[in-house]
């Protein structure tokens, strides 16, 4: 019988409550029972983290609901208190003197990452984390709040994506002009929001001993076999190979329709015939999507089949609803979640696919043996489902209609490689705000340009004034929200593009590769699960450059 999403529900947990577990835990590990502590350990830790996907669900579904939102504030104030619960007992467990013992139980790997968790929190920055998720959902309230007039419609921010991406260049530049009025109206808060964030971010870190909060931010997104200097190497090598493959791209693409001039609004317009879109609603997606996913492979037909059935999709956009795309889970039941916002555009298909690949990998990688080996680091998750995207190319004719598949192939290819430079340069720009936490809002717009300058030297923004003066990283929610987690896209896509080309030479070879790595689930580190479905570190010579070679010749460019 299939899952329902309907029948989860996880029980509100307390603070006191919460004490009363630990305190059975640390009582069976003082009767020397380490695996049954253990387990009780990873069951309440499930438990806890189904209730807080279940209430940051609900507050995405509907932002406006005062109830969903209380819960969201309630999960908020509480984190810190459990996350402090957790550091103690791993930092109990971590000074165990019977570490092979231990090591035994959950794996060389989890203590790693346990290691890394206990320098990431101490009680003095409770109230300061509590305050940083609060900011966070002020953020995401404000964007969702949006309510904006185009063409004689009101649409939210997703739903301008139609208008941004129409084959009529005025009402392209229309929908900028609708966007960007919208951010220099709350331009102020904004800054004001962020600037809270870096301070408080900042202050976390020196409170924690360390001198700013990038490597703090490295903890935090457990990133145990790379640092900053890889990345910036990293960064450095989508300047030298992929900027100026994306340079020639727009300028091909600006000669080709005849412009004077490449404007911003021109750089998401890939295709003169009209970007391929989903050749049904909402409705005909879902259906066609089981058809691709039985022709790829039984494994991902099963799975979707029961995510259907089950109602763990909620993929219409709606007012109130919170932007963007994501997957969730419920460690509980093992069962994924996917949230996105169709506006029947060809980023309905990538999003879908791109969170399907997370859903795919959650569900493969249930059986891990404890709730750290779950989920990868995000780096590697990300590979999960920006290879998907890859991986569903060959069956595209049944979601855009078969004349616009090749369209839809060589777009999703001119995207990926045009994401590249965005992506690290909004990595970029995190690492110099950080570096200088008391940078006032014009000084950050201003890092914003120069480094877009470097990246993405082929923008101009004609006369929309607010992205023009720096502004534009403000529509990006990870900036806000998920500081530093950026990068993570665009070295997966590095490791998802060599799936891609794999995948052209030997497709059941590759789905072969991809389907083990989603079952490894966050078994090993990045670099070591990229080794083990056989791919190129991008931090390494070469991987970036050998993409954009087979790129280039499938792009004629």
């Amino acid at each position: 019988m299939t899952l329902q999403f309907s029948d989860i529900s996880a029980e509100t947990p307390t603070r006191d409550g919460l004490a009363r577990r630990y305190a059975a835990i640390e009582a069976l590990l003082d009767a020397g029972d380490r695996p049954a502590a253990i387990a009780a350990w990873d069951g309440l830790r499930r438990e806890v983290e189904t209730w807080s996907s279940l209430v940051g669900l609900r507050f995405a579904q509907n932002t406006r609901d005062e109830a969903a939102r209380a819960a969201r504030d309630y999960a908020d104030a509480l984190a810190p208190e459990a996350q402090g619960m957790e550091v103690a007992l791993k930092r109990r467990l971590l000074a165990d003197p019977d570490r092979a013992a231990l090591m035994a139980l959950v794996g060389a790997h989890a203590l790693r990452l346990w290691e890394t968790d206990i320098t990431t929190f101490r009680p003095v920055i409770a109230a300061d984390l509590e305050e940083e998720s609060r900011l966070g959902a002020r953020y995401t309230a404000l964007l969702a709040s949006a309510e904006i007039e185009i063409c004689r419609v009101v649409v939210n921010l997703a739903g301008l994506a139609p208008y941004a991406e129409h084959r009529d260049r005025e009402v392209r530049h229309e929908a900028e002009r609708a966007r960007w009025a919208f951010f220099a109206r709350h331009g102020e808060e904004l800054d004001s929001i962020f600037d809270a964030l870096v301070k408080l971010r900042h202050g976390m870190a020196r409170k924690l001993g360390d001198r700013d909060f990038t490597a703090l931010a490295y903890r935090r997104m457990r990133r145990v076999d790379y640092d900053a200097a890889d990345v910036a190497r990293y960064r450095d090598q989508v300047a030298e190979h992929v900027v100026p493959l994306v340079a020639r791209l727009l300028e091909a693409r600006r000669v080709a329709n005849g412009w004077d001039r490449l404007r911003y609004w021109d750089e998401a317009f890939v295709d003169p015939q009209g970007n391929p879109a989903p050749i049904g609603d909402h409705d005909h997606l879902v259906a066609e999507a089981q058809v691709m996913f039985d022709r790829i492979d039984p494994r991902l037909a099963e799975f979707y089949r029961m995510m259907v059935a089950g109602g763990f999709l909620d993929l219409k956009n709606r007012p109130g609803k919170a932007g963007g795309g994501f997957c969730t889970s419920f460690p509980t039941v093992g069962v994924p979640y996917i949230f996105a916002n169709f506006n029947g555009t060809q980023q309905d298909i990538g999003v879908f696919t791109h969170e399907m690949g997370h859903a795919f990998q959650c569900w493969e990688s249930r059986g891990q043996p404890g709730i750290d080996l779950l989920w990868p680091t995000m780096e590697a998750a990300e590979i999960h489902s920006m290879g998907l995207e890859f991986l569903t190319h060959p069956q595209m004719g049944l979601l855009v209609g078969e004349e616009a598949a090749d369209r839809f192939r060589r777009m999703h290819i001119i995207g990926s490689l045009a994401f590249l430079p965005y992506g690290v340069c909004v990595d970029h720009f995190q690492h110099e705000v950080y570096a200088n936490p008391d940078a006032t809002p014009a000084e950050r717009h201003a890092m914003w340009q120069r480094l877009e300058q470097r990246y993405m030297p082929w923008t101009e923004y004609g006369d929309l004034a607010y992205p023009a003066k720096g502004g534009r990283w403000q529509a990006k929610a990870h900036i806000f929200n998920s500081p530093f987690y950026y990068i993570d896209y665009t070295l997966a896509l590095c490791c998802a593009m060599q799936f891609w080309v794999a995948s052209r030479r030997d497709f059941p070879g590759a789905l072969e590769r991809y389907v083990a790595l989603c079952g490894r689930g966050g078994a090993m580190p990045f670099q070591e699960l990229v080794r083990s479905a056989g791919l190129r570190s991008p931090f390494g010579e070469g991987a970036l450059a050998e993409v954009v070679r087979e790129a280039e010749g499938v792009l004629g460019v």
